[in-house]
């Protein structure tokens, strides 16, 4: 799905939102009631999914990755399971150019079965929190602190899958991003069970961008929080371009931003993922920024995840 975020999703009090709420609880009468007639498929293979209830733009595919390589430095033989989507392969090639071991699948289940034939010992969805019909071992939700829920409306008054009672099918929050207190005691309120780990993004290679002026792009869910990082890290952006999520770039734009770019005297500074998106057009002056995820107490994070599957 192709999209720009609206911006009312993350704003409290909108006209829009609340315009939108009885298409909100259509939803929520619809997610009940699939909820209570899906049959629940148990699988030998151990099953930890990596989703999350705000849409898009949570970190879901770097934490399987960085998991997913965890757990083969440990002996596991782990897959990474996707359910394909038309559109996406800018995160197929992102997944597989960081770990091999990706399993493609029209649906999860078959993609699980997959996975069991080919033993692997252990199985990583990347998504599906809300496929209900999948019986997982440990449920990892991700959240980022600069959206958290946004206004906290489900789709498509808000940005929500799921109203936040779904946390009580969760085992583990993790929060991309700045600790709040206050977050987690909500959380802890619908589920005291909760293991609440934070995560950050490492910049890997800022140093090519020094004393440069950026222009930044992003075709990705939540364009802001690539802003954001850069910002912090003490660069300046002179221009942002946002692109919607998953967006299938031409050669013809990305030339001419080049053009616009160098007219301006800016460095580009891309995402990592949409710069597979491009990088076969062979252009001069795209360049990307490489982060890399790390996870606050990692090892006590990876312990707690053991405890659900060992």
């Amino acid at each position: 799905m192709k999209f720009n975020k609206p911006k009312f999703w993350d704003t409290k009090n909108s006209f829009y939102s609340y315009l939108l709420l009885p298409l909100s609880l259509i939803l929520l009468i619809f997610i009940f009631f699939k909820k209570k007639f899906t049959q629940t498929l148990k699988f030998e293979i151990p099953i930890i999914c990596i989703g999350n209830i705000y849409v898009g733009g949570t970190g879901k595919t770097p934490t399987s990755i960085l998991l997913a390589r965890e757990l083969f430095k440990m002996g596991r033989r782990p897959a990474i399971v996707r359910k394909f989507y038309e559109g996406h392969e800018d995160e197929h090639v992102y997944i597989q150019n960081e770990f091999k071991n990706l399993i493609l699948s029209k649906s999860r289940d078959s993609g699980i079965n997959e996975a069991e034939k080919n033993s692997n010992d252990i199985v990583i969805l990347d998504d599906g929190f809300q496929d209900y019909k999948i019986k997982k071992d440990l449920n990892i939700l991700c959240f980022n602190s600069n959206q958290l829920t946004g206004n906290g409306f489900v789709l498509p008054a808000g940005p929500l899958r799921e109203n936040l009672n779904s946390l009580r099918r969760a085992h583990i929050v993790l929060i991309n991003g700045d600790q709040k207190k206050d977050f987690e005691q909500k959380l802890l309120k619908i589920n005291k069970n909760l293991n609440i780990f934070y995560s950050h993004y490492k910049p890997l290679n800022m140093d090519e961008f020094k004393n440069k002026k950026i222009l930044a792009l992003a075709g990705i869910g939540n364009p802001e929080n690539f802003f954001k990082l850069i910002e912090k890290n003490n660069l300046m952006i002179e221009e942002k371009i946002i692109f919607p999520d998953h967006y299938k770039f031409s050669y013809d734009e990305i030339s001419k931003i080049i053009v616009r770019a160098k007219s301006k005297n800016l460095q580009i500074m891309m995402t990592e993922k949409d710069y597979f998106k491009v990088k076969h057009f062979k252009l001069e002056k795209l360049k990307f920024l490489k982060v890399s995820l790390e996870i606050n107490k990692k090892q006590e994070f990876l312990n707690k995840v053991n405890e659900f599957y060992v």
